[in-house]
């Protein structure tokens, strides 16, 4: 199987009809087949709760799962990806757009320009499965940008022999440049300049279905590609995806909460651009325990499995010798007094493997004494990165 196909997240069904459909489009020059397809086979897409259409997932451990929150698809791009961004409207703002899928995020970041611009604004958008773009074009626009966003997507697909026929009318305006990618983003971003954008947009299914695209190396790109009041953001709240910022010389933030328990991620390489600190747990964890190990991906061309498969032995490896181990969320109880004896005696066993006697010993406190500092504002002395950096510190010079 290709890296293409096995990358693409859209359920089998509609992945395999949307082929068909473009496929029938190119041989009978007849419009109808993408004019109907959405009132043909709409029990293929999802309503969300804010009237935008989201797609289900292939199944994926016996699950499938749709693409966007059901709280609301058009919704999510705004309040994830847009909302987070502090662009600067009086300069020229560039955007990078990876996994672009349906073209949401994009469009949500059009619409906040053109309401508030007259300056120029480019979107590089990157995007491994011309059928998922293809969805872009059969969904209704869940707002008016959605149309401009669709004749860029439909330009590169009849660029690319996949679309035929020229239905989108939308008007790209003059001061917008709008560039589509089709292909892994990992090769996307060894072709873009130093120092260019503004915002990177970071939206794969999920980290263990791509993480590839979270990795290490992936972010070095990200550090290359940003400018130095540049923000990065991301829906996840992973613990290795955070600590993969981290190592490629990132700041990191909490970012908003909408349609999930916990926040995404918000990552830059200037600290005063990230308002809000991870929570307090979360950055113990990363620090010291072996869910904290990033992905890694040396020369930006491994499979997903592979990077699975290392990172799970590299944790294996830093289990007990350079990291707490993660079982039962050991760390968290650093400098804490315990009640559960039989919880107490399993975390104190996995901590005596890293010479911590116990949660209260002298040591425990002083791996865990930076967060006495914490606040959820941070700054650029008291932020997220560097309180874990100083706790792997401390845990290293505990364990020798």
């Amino acid at each position: 199987m290709s890296y293409e196909n096995s990358a693409r997240i859209i359920n089998d069904d509609i992945f395999d009809l949307v082929n068909e459909t473009f496929s029938q489009e190119k041989s009978s020059r007849n419009n109808e087949w993408r004019l109907n397809f959405f009132d043909t086979y709409n029990k293929y897409f999802v309503l969300t709760d804010d009237g935008s259409y989201s797609i289900n997932s292939k199944e994926i451990n016996h699950k499938v799962e749709t693409l966007h929150t059901s709280t609301g698809a058009i919704s999510e791009s705004f309040e994830k990806f847009i909302k987070p961004m502090k662009f600067n409207y009086d300069e020229d703002i560039a955007i990078l757009d990876i996994c672009a899928g349906l073209g949401y995020n994009s469009s949500a970041a059009l619409s906040d320009f053109m309401k508030n611009s007259t300056a120029n604004l480019t979107i590089d958008m990157a995007e491994i499965s011309k059928a998922t773009l293809a969805c872009g074009l059969l969904v209704p626009s869940p707002i008016p940008e959605h149309d401009i966003t669709k004749k860029a997507i439909e330009d590169e697909l009849i660029a690319q022999d996949y679309a035929t026929l020229s239905l989108e009318t939308a008007k790209i305006p003059e001061n917008i440049n709008i560039n589509v990618f089709i292909e892994d983003a990992r090769q996307t971003v060894q072709k873009l300049e130093d120092d260019t954008y503004d915002a990177i947009f970071l939206d794969p299914f999920s980290q263990n279905m791509a993480p590839e695209l979270f990795s290490v190396e992936f972010f070095k790109e990200f550090r290359r590609l940003i400018k130095d009041d540049g923000i990065i953001a991301t829906y996840t709240s992973s613990a290795p995806v955070r600590a993969g910022f981290i190592e490629a010389d990132f700041y990191i933030g909490l970012g908003p909460i909408f349609g999930r328990m916990q926040g995404g991620t918000l990552a830059s390489p200037n600290p005063e651009m990230l308002d809000w600190s991870l929570p307090k747990n979360d950055e113990i964890r990363i620090a010291l325990s072996d869910v904290g190990i990033p992905f890694r991906d040396p020369g930006l061309n491994n499979s997903s499995e592979y990077i699975l498969d290392e990172r799970t032995e590299e944790r294996h490896n830093a289990r007990h010798n350079t990291k707490i181990s993660s079982a039962v969320k050991t760390p968290i109880f650093l400098g804490q007094e315990m009640d559960d004896e039989k919880l107490k005696r399993r975390v104190e066993r996995n901590l005596s493997k890293m010479n911590i006697p116990s949660t209260t010993s002298d040591e425990a406190y002083y791996i865990v004494e930076v967060e006495n500092d914490y606040s959820e504002k941070q700054d650029s002395e008291n932020n997220s990165r560097n309180r874990i950096l100083k706790m792997k510190k401390r845990l290293k010079k505990v364990k020798k």
